[in-house]
Order: structure tokens, then C-alpha cells, then sequence
């Protein structure tokens, strides 16, 4: 059977034009240091961390500057050698000011990471394991940064059968788990090893589309013999990268609305987080970098860059000439990602991308009414109505939008993408989301 006709993939999404030839071939390169890093304290999902050292304090690369604050919480470490500069309110790329830690790094030292005592993981029960997970300051890199290591802590009666690793990067521009997967198979492959063991999974499967045939071979090439890895071939299609996406097309099982992949006793972890564990376990080296795509029209010199945390994204994209004719940066891919208010903000610990576009790139259709067409049911992965969740948004039907199950919308796009009217349907939904939450904290 030939990989083209062994690959799966799932029912409905969109085919949303590549763009990855640009950074497809550009093996991985670092970033050089900066001289100032801005880390929030809130760089992922749950609470923020709480800090451990004061301004005026001297940090190492890797040393602890923030602790959790609770389980859903995770670690902060210096990107760099250097001083704590302050601690204040700064930008974060969502727009808001949160608070704040600015390293300024030391511009005589080496910057040079110094390896630790491998971690002997296989003696540690799965609490301890958990532990330094939470410790090594882990989140899934690939975009949601909820923090890894509360995926970990399976509930009572749960249990993990299949680890899934997501390799799909099915975002338009994005290319820097394709080079992790080209570059570093074996940190993959090992890191899955590590994870699918100690959760105690039959088995651990990486999901890859066919647009990364080097990587699907890559991976294969480090596979041990008879183990219980394998690397699943995907079809090319968006948005196959989403945890229940995946799972519907790697295995045929449909996580239940409103549940969890635990729930099909599934975890789903990202290519990048399994190399981030095993730099952390067979290193010591905790998460304080990461690999960014830097690309769009807007950009002379397109990249694949190991950026530290906390570099300032000016700095990112001037090393990649952004030119004149740039009109908008987007955080993360061109589908879900996050069109930055200013350039002045940082990257963080699920920053995939940096894309840079012109005006003549931007896509800035004319609205019209409704035709009923159907596009967006037939592009929605959850099938969900996305047409009748944009009426009741404009209308402002809250608990209609509840009862239409509005919150399994996961915010993919495709509806926009396929809507042949330039209607804002993610919009609309994303803005009723919202206010949704808002108005289930203040009742509750």
C-alpha cells in the first residue's frame, strides 16, 4: 500500500492555499541574544506564576524566576544570563497589560545552556514525573499553551490507551515542526517513548500530513523495531491539526461535545512538546526557547528560528527584514492566529509563528447577506451550524448560542475561509464566546 493511500484524514474542513514552500526547505538557525526579554507571568493557560526573585537579582539561563501558582500553572525560567531588571505591567500579544518580568541579558557571557545530570524517569512514579513535567515550565507548543503536565494527571477510572503525537501543522506559513521533525526525529521519537511510558499507553502514534514526506520518513527512520510507535500518514486538509480532529482521523472515534480526548482514553501532545521533554530529561534543559517560523510577504528573509522566550518580536522580525510594504503581523498561522497591536510584545512559549503580510496579502472581503449555501456546514470539522451561530451572535440570542452548542466551536476559521459572502462568521462567534464566559463568571 503506498503512503498517499494508507493516509487518513477527517470528514469535512477546508484546503486553504499552503504557502509553506518559502521556510519548507530552511533547516533551523538561532536567533541571536537580545539585550532586554519580557516574561509574563501569565504565558499559558490557567494561573500565572508566582515569582521567586526580585529586581536587581542576577539569573543564570534556566534558573527558576517564577513558580506555579496551582496545578494549572507552570514554571518560568530565565531565556538568559543576565539581571532582573523590573517587574511591571507590559503588553502582552493579546493586547492587555499583565505583569511582567524584564531580564536584561549579560553581554559578556556565552548564553551557553550547561547540561544537567540526565533525569532517571523511569524511577520516578507518575506523581514525581508530573512534578518535574510541571517543573521544566512544559505547554503544548503547538499553539493553545495549555500546560502539559496537567495532561498527565489522569483522573480516577481514566486511563491513557493511545498517546497521540500531532505533527500535522496544518496552518497555512508554518513549517517549524516540519524542520523539528526533519532535524530532530530522535528527540521526538524519544520524548513519545518517555510520555507513552510512564502514562502506561498500549501505544503512540504520530500524526503527520503527506506535505511532510522528508519528516513522515525522518521519524520512521528513528522508530525502534516492533516497538509500540508508529507514524501515521495524514491528508493534506485544515484543520486536521485540532485534538478532535486528529483523533476522528487517525483512529474513526468522535470525542463527545463538551468532553476531553481522555474521555476516548486518548492524550494529545505536540511534536515540539515531546522534544521539549526529552531536552529536559536527558539534559536538564527546561523550556526557555522555542523554534518560530518567521514568514508572509512582508518578510525578506523568511526563517526558522530557535527564539528565546521573552525576545521581543521587533527584534525577531527585523533580523528577518521585514520591509516597508508590511501592514500586519499575525502570532501564530494566518487561520488562528493573533494579529499583534504592536510590535512591542513578546514571544512566548506557544509561539509557532510570526507572520508578516502586506496590504496587497491581506484578505479584506465585502460582506454581504446570507445565501444559504451551506459552505460553512460542510467546512466545519464539529458540525456545528456556523451561519445560524452568526445570526444568533448579531442578535445577540445568548442562551440560543448555548443551546446551539456554541462553545464546541474550537474557532478554526474554516467557516469564514469557505464563505463565499465575506461574512465574519469566527467573529461573530468568537465575540458571543466571550461574552458568554462573562456573563457564566458573574452568575456563578
Amino acid at each position: 500500500m503506498t503512503q498517499a493511500r494508507s493516509a487518513k484524514s477527517f470528514s469535512h474542513g477546508v484546503h486553504p492555499a499552503e504557502h509553506k514552500q518559502a521556510s519548507s526547505a530552511l533547516p533551523v538557525e538561532r536567533m541571536p541574544f537580545v539585550s532586554l526579554y519580557t516574561l509574563p507571568l501569565s504565558m499559558h493557560l490557567g494561573a500565572p506564576s508566582r515569582p521567586v526573585v526580585q529586581a536587581g537579582d542576577q539569573v543564570r539561563r534556566g534558573q527558576v524566576l517564577a513558580e506555579p501558582s496551582g496545578f494549572v500553572s507552570t514554571t518560568l525560567h530565565s531565556p538568559a544570563t543576565g539581571r532582573v531588571v523590573s517587574m511591571d505591567l507590559a503588553r502582552h500579544p493579546n493586547g492587555q497589560y499583565v505583569p511582567c518580568m524584564m531580564i536584561e541579558a549579560d553581554p559578556f557571557d556565552t548564553q551557553q545552556f550547561e547540561p544537567a545530570e540526565p533525569i532517571d524517569w523511569r524511577a520516578l512514579p507518575i506523581d514525581g514525573f508530573i512534578e518535574h513535567v510541571q517543573r521544566a515550565g512544559l505547554v503544548g507548543m503547538g499553539g493553545a499553551a495549555f500546560p502539559t503536565h496537567v495532561k498527565y494527571k489522569l483522573p480516577e477510572g481514566k486511563r491513557c490507551q493511545r498517546l497521540v503525537i500531532n505533527g500535522c501543522e496544518c496552518e497555512p506559513f508554518l513549517t517549524c515542526d516540519h524542520r523539528l521533525m526533519l532535524e530532530r526525529p530522535a528527540a521526538v521519537v524519544r520524548g513519545a517513548e518517555i510520555v507513552a511510558s510512564k502514562l502506561g499507553a498500549d501505544s503512540a502514534t504520530i500524526g503527520v500530513e503527506l506535505n511532510k514526506s522528508d519528516a513522515i520518513a525522518a521519524v520512521r527512520h528513528e522508530l525502534p523495531a516492533d516497538g509500540p510507535i508508529a507514524v501515521q500518514p495524514l491528508k493534506v486538509k485544515y484543520p486536521q491539526g485540532a485534538e478532535k480532529m486528529l483523533i476522528k482521523a487517525m483512529f474513526g472515534v468522535e470525542v463527545p461535545a463538551g468532553k476531553l480526548p481522555l474521555d476516548v482514553d486518548i492524550v494529545v501532545n505536540n511534536v515540539s512538546t515531546m522534544a521539549a521533554i526529552t531536552d529536559y530529561f536527558e539534559r536538564g534543559q527546561p523550556l526557555v526557547e522555542r523554534i518560530v517560523t518567521v514568514a508572509g510577504p512582508g518578510v525578506d528573509r523568511p526563517a526558522n528560528l530557535v527564539v528565546p522566550i521573552g525576545t521581543p518580536v521587533r527584534e525577531v522580525l527585523q533580523y528577518c527584514k521585514i520591509n516597508h510594504e508590511a501592514r500586519q503581523v499575525v502570532m501564530g498561522g494566518p487561520m488562528m492566529g493573533m494579529p499583534l497591536a504592536s510590535l512591542d510584545v513578546p514571544v512566548l512559549k506557544g509561539t509557532s509563528g510570526l507572520l508578516a503580510f502586506t496590504e496587497a496579502a491581506l484578505n479584506h472581503p465585502n460582506e454581504y447577506a446570507c445565501i444559504q449555501c451551506g459552505r460553512c456546514l460542510e467546512a466545519c470539522g464539529n458540525l456545528l451550524n456556523p451561519s445560524r451561530l452568526a445570526r444568533l451572535a448579531r442578535a445577540e440570542l445568548y442562551d440560543e448560542l448555548h443551546q446551539e452548542h456554541v462553545l464546541d466551536c474550537m474557532e478554526c476559521g474554516a467557516c469564514t475561509f469557505a464563505c463565499p459572502s465575506g461574512v465574519p462568521v469566527v467573529h461573530l462567534i468568537r465575540a458571543a464566546k466571550a461574552t458568554i464566559r462573562k456573563r457564566g463568571s458573574k452568575d456563578a
